[in-house]
């Protein structure tokens, strides 16, 4: 059906509608060229495959050498295991797997000059890489995205290789919160470093402001044992999306682990058509990091690891006043409110203590539970703790047969005798023991660094036990009387990074929350608040300072800049009024225009306001 009259000729949709050819044509034409678009967008951000060949220390027909005396000391040779390095002068690093002595590899230290030349390369990479676009640092971020979940097997194994931990633990601590994290520089990183309009008050009406978030050049990370692919890869890729280059120290207990890891993301920048050298990892004892920390050219320091070493690195960072991030130690208290269904979560207490065998940062260290219902937690988790089998995940060479596990190795045995002084010590205050306290020998791999997971019950909250970080499979179970001894506890160490609190009533467990001095809390959950990557990570009092993760981690990675320019420069700027110019005419004069300007601009009451406008108006006439 149509309509014709002198001025318009249109054809009526089925329903009565009027349809304007030319604007369907237009509606057409436009979705033509989005789709194409689409099409465009999508292919120029595709993932760029990579690969890199798995190490053969992972594979069943790997032909493995254990090491009598695993140990970490510099220059080691045991039975020959240095024949390619024959440097005295020299400092070596000695892989092992912890669970089964298998010397995995022996690595040449950087020297002084070495870590600095490495600085250097990535600081002349960083110069192209700053004007990298966002889309150039996605494509980098979805490609390593899908590298790891389609190699994530591969990953977890050499990660287990290198700290004993179980391939369960690997997928929970590696992959799932490095996924978590490229996922969201992939979705949000551009939003959080775009430039971000500010408001403006009365007396800059005229002005448009501005905050820049600018790379900062060569950022430096260096991170603790415990997770060596997400505490090498957190820190790189942030950097690398706030358009910095990076050098990576990561601990001698996981160089060879790391060495792979930091060379998938090298692979990954070179196909991607970018410079490998903007990621460099140094390789040297702690006692040599200061080329790292004392280096004029890094503009940032990221820390994880214990309070002891993060002083120094702060320190030495005083040298060129470079900004540091530190992720210390923590002693995570979980506090159960009274009438908490025990049954109901005491599945993820039990991963919050004994999660890679309690090498966790924020691991449940202290759980709080009310007097009358300790008794039943307490039973709870020595029955289950005394059923943990301590174990490797990995098929040992040559046998082919993998033991179930479910706790892991510890990454060294040197802490044993003082974790057993500690537990010692808390049962002559009172403790009570009920399982594990000390070194388990594995009936196959005898020289694997296990600690049998342990409970102690009763613990005296001002025990060295409960105020100290132990960073071992120990459920330390408390009891309280009040909601307020609770809190008074969970507050009454150094440390403030993570907590959890468990209970019937959300409102209840929250009110509890704004009361622990920590970071991060989660309730009725247990560290889920890292992987949401939105969120900032950190903590507070001895368990350091700054944050990672979330806007705030990645804005820190940055030169934060202000920028203030006319709103309407053909119209109005800044000019300066005769009253105030130099040479000043009249002290008085001049002080009379001043305070009646801040009257008029900042008084509360509108008479004020308007003397204060007279006044102003009177000195500048003068």
């Amino acid at each position: 059906m149509s309509y014709s009259g002198a001025d318009y000729d249109y054809d009526y949709d089925d329903e009565g509608g009027i349809i304007d050819p030319v604007k369907l044509l237009t509606i057409c034409f436009g979705l033509g060229v989005w789709l194409v678009w689409r099409r465009y967008y999508s292919i120029l951000n595709r993932a760029i495959y990579f690969k890199i060949p798995p190490p053969i220390q992972i594979k069943d027909t790997w032909t493995a050498t254990k090491l009598p005396q695993p140990s970490l000391e510099a220059h080691l040779n045991i039975d020959g295991l240095l024949p390619n390095f024959p440097l005295p002068d020299r400092k070596y690093i000695t892989a092992y797997d912890p669970a089964t002595a298998y010397h995995l590899d022996t690595i040449l230290a950087d020297s002084e000059e070495q870590i600095q030349r490495k600085v250097m390369h990535a600081y002349e990479a960083q110069k192209k890489w700053a004007a990298t676009p966002f889309d150039d640092r996605r494509r980098v971020m979805r490609s390593l995205k899908k590298w790891l979940v389609d190699n994530q097997e591969t990953c977890a194994k050499v990660a287990c290789r290198d700290t004993g931990k179980t391939m369960l633990d690997a997928a929970l601590g590696e992959i799932i919160t490095t996924c978590s994290k490229l996922d969201w520089l992939i979705n949000h990183g551009e939003s959080a470093l775009s430039p971000e309009s500010r408001r403006n008050n009365l007396i800059m009406f005229y002005k448009s402001s501005w905050v820049q978030y600018e790379p900062l050049g060569v950022v430096a990370a260096i991170t603790s044992w415990n997770y060596p692919l997400h505490n090498a890869w957190s820190p790189i890729i942030a950097a690398l999306f706030a358009g910095n280059s990076v050098v990576l120290k990561c601990s001698e207990h996981v160089i060879w682990s790391t060495t792979w890891f930091v060379q998938a993301i090298k692979e990954c920048l070179k196909a991607c058509g970018h410079d490998e050298e903007l990621v460099q990892l140094v390789c040297c004892y702690p006692e040599d990091a200061e080329a790292l920390t004392k280096n004029a050219l890094v503009r940032h320091i990221t820390f994880i690891g214990s309070e002891r070493v993060g002083r120094l690195v702060a320190q030495a960072a005083t040298e060129y006043l470079t900004p540091v991030t530190l992720e210390l130690g923590g002693k995570d208290p979980a506090i159960i409110l009274p009438s908490t269904d025990l049954d109901k979560w005491i599945s993820l207490l039990m991963r919050g203590v004994y999660q890679n065998a309690g090498q966790n940062c924020i691991g449940i260290e202290r759980i709080l539970v009310h007097e009358s219902q300790y008794d039943e937690l307490f039973k709870m988790f020595t029955e289950r703790a005394d059923k943990l089998r301590p174990g490797h995940s990995l098929k040992s060479p040559g046998d082919g047969v993998a033991p179930a596990a479910d706790v892991g190795a510890m990454v060294s045995g040197e802490r044993f005798p003082g974790l057993q002084h500690a537990l010692a010590a808390a049962v002559e205050q009172g403790a009570v023991q009920t399982v594990g306290g000390e070194p388990w020998r594995h009936p196959y791999l005898e020289q694997g660094t296990y600690f049998k997971p342990t409970v102690l019950g009763d613990v005296n909250p001002e025990s060295d036990v409960a105020q100290h970080e132990l960073f071992a499979p120990i459920a330390l179970i408390m009891k309280y009387d009040t909601i307020d001894q609770a809190v008074e506890i969970a507050n009454g160490t150094r440390y403030g990074l993570g907590a959890s609190v468990f209970g019937p009533v959300r409102d209840d467990c929250i009110k509890v929350a704004k009361r622990l001095q920590c970071g991060m809390v989660a309730v009725n959950d247990f560290g889920v608040f890292y992987l949401n990557q939105d969120l900032p990570f950190g903590g507070t009092k001895y368990s350091g300072y700054g944050r990672f993760g979330g806007p705030e981690g990645l804005r820190a990675l940055t030169n934060v800049k202000a920028i203030v320019v006319d709103r309407w420069g053909w119209a109005i700027q800044t000019s300066i009024p005769a009253v105030l110019d130099y040479p000043i005419r009249s002290v008085t004069q001049s002080w009379d225009f001043i305070s009646g300007m801040v009257g008029f601009l900042y008084a509360d009451a509108w008479r004020t306001r308007i003397d204060a406008l007279m006044k102003m108006i009177k000195a500048s006439g003068r």
